[in-house]
């Protein structure tokens, strides 16, 4: 860090957001150099994901996970969870909320941390809080993430709902839930509040279907996976308002005060002692004083594929540009930002593959942690037609020697979605126990556009239910 002689800190490189994508993007961008970096950060370095996202909710979900596999295990006996060992496990993933090591990694990849608020104030310019500058001399990269949407939905937010952050972190389990909304964190979220005890859990959707940007079948089932663990799931739901008589800042994950009414058109009055509210994501970018021409309708920052924005100095890594809002997204382009800006920085041309994020285009893996898991990469079916790909699809269910061992009761389905013209995966789903370790094969064949012919000679290990392949294959002979 210098001084411009202006009265600013000068580093090469300024990332606001700490999180995964801001990590890497700093990292990347001086790696092997005597560059500088900066790294902002409001809140905790590690960002959403490592204190309030994907590390607290799987810890959440896998000793669920463990416990149906060992009830439906002949020889293996189970009892309850036990809910303070779960939770004390969880906050030892997130580090009961201490930054410490993320701060102490960075500093071993010099970077520098700086704590605080900041927005952009000019070319190349932050400010963080009221009066510290700072001055990038090649790169500014915004990696502010997002935070959860709470509709208008009357009374919704004046009675102080859980957010995914609650959820993620609950102290106290609420005896009645409602969660509102179908995607992934509803999913998620319902899949563990029923495992850690919760004892009525009412699922309140606006649409017809729970993970509506899946193959159709992923969402039903894991929707007959919560029935059958009690919940209820209300489709075509009209949340017409809300109300709770005590609504109380209590802190985060516990119980918000009173009892809350909603209101849902055509069904009786619904009382829970807490809700949860996963109805989606909005970015972070309001309060970094943007001009309007570098954000889309929705707020998040346009980039190319080398993910500049429009003003070249400028980059924006992980959900603040909305294309992939998945943390190893954010991260796969902070590892592409940074090359990017390394290469600029000292003059080398932008040639070669890895200076381009393409995987952001119909090449995304997504896993959801639910019960059923459910993994897909690439684009639907229907998403194919629309896009007036001539596709062909094959499904089977997953009932492979694998599979039969690694559980009794075990039940899952998978789907192909091949592009006729070049023999080539375009999407692939899969819905059953622990098939998020089956999409990264089908990622890879997916990105190298691997010809189905050649499949045949990609032999799955016996007994795996990877074997599943093989059946895929076989259906389409």
């Amino acid at each position: 860090m210098t001084d411009s002689g202006s009265g600013a800190e000068e580093f090469d490189v300024i990332v606001i957001g700490g999180g995964p994508a801001g990590e890497n993007a700093a990292s990347y961008a001086i790696a092997g150099s005597d560059r500088t970096a900066a790294l902002i950060e409001h809140e905790l370095v590690g960002g959403e994901c490592s204190y309030w996202a994907c590390m607290p909710s799987k810890a959440l979900l896998r000793p669920g996970e463990v416990l149906g596999a060992a009830r439906n295990m002949p020889g293996v006996s189970a009892g309850p969870l036990d809910v303070d060992a779960v939770l004390a496990r969880r906050d030892s993933f997130t580090g009961n909320h201490d930054d410490s090591s993320q701060v102490m990694w960075a500093d071993s990849q010099g970077i520098d941390v700086i704590r605080g608020s900041a927005r952009i104030t000019g070319d190349r310019t932050v400010t963080v809080g009221d009066s510290r500058r700072l001055r990038a001399r090649h790169a500014v990269v915004v990696a502010t993430g997002t935070t959860a949407a709470v509709p208008d939905t009357p009374g919704l937010r004046a009675a102080l709902p859980w957010i995914s952050r609650d959820a993620t972190n609950l102290r106290e389990i609420p005896r009645r839930v409602a969660v509102i909304g179908g995607g992934v964190v509803a999913c998620e979220s319902a899949t563990w509040l029923l495992d850690l005890g919760v004892e009525e859990l009412t699922m309140v959707v606006r649409g017809r279907a729970l993970l509506p940007k899946n193959e159709p079948f992923a969402g039903e089932r894991v929707a007959r996976s919560l029935e059958k663990k009690g919940a209820r799931v209300l489709f075509g739901a009209d949340l017409r308002g809300v109300e709770r008589a005590d609504a109380r800042d209590t802190g985060i994950g516990r119980i918000h005060g009173g009892p809350v009414t909603l209101d849902v058109a055509g069904q009786e009055p619904l009382v829970v002692d807490e809700v949860v509210v996963a109805t989606g994501r909005t970015p972070a970018t309001a309060a970094l004083g943007l001009d309007a021409r570098l954000l889309n309708s929705h707020g998040y920052l346009t980039t190319d594929d080398h993910l500049t924005t429009a003003d070249e100095w400028l980059y924006a890594v992980g959900d603040a540009n909305g294309r992939a809002l998945l943390t190893h997204m954010g991260k796969y382009q902070a590892r592409v930002c940074g090359d990017v800006i390394a290469a600029r920085a000292e003059g080398r041309p932008l040639e070669g593959a890895r200076f381009r994020a393409t995987a952001d285009h119909g090449q995304v893996p997504q896993v959801v942690f639910a019960d059923p898991e459910v993994s897909a990469v690439g684009i639907t079916e229907k998403e194919a037609r629309d896009a007036g790909v001539d596709v062909e699809t094959v499904e089977v269910d997953i009932a492979v020697a694998g599979s039969s061992l690694a559980r009794d009761d075990f039940s899952g389905h998978a789907k192909l979605v091949i592009d006729r013209a070049t023999d080539t995966l375009v999407g692939a789903t899969f819905a059953g126990t622990d098939v998020g370790e089956l999409i990264h094969a089908a990622t890879i064949a997916l990105v190298g556009k691997v010809p189905l012919d050649s499949l045949w000679h990609a032999v799955p290990s016996y007994p795996t239910v990877s074997e599943v392949w093989l059946r895929l294959l076989e259906a389409r002979r």
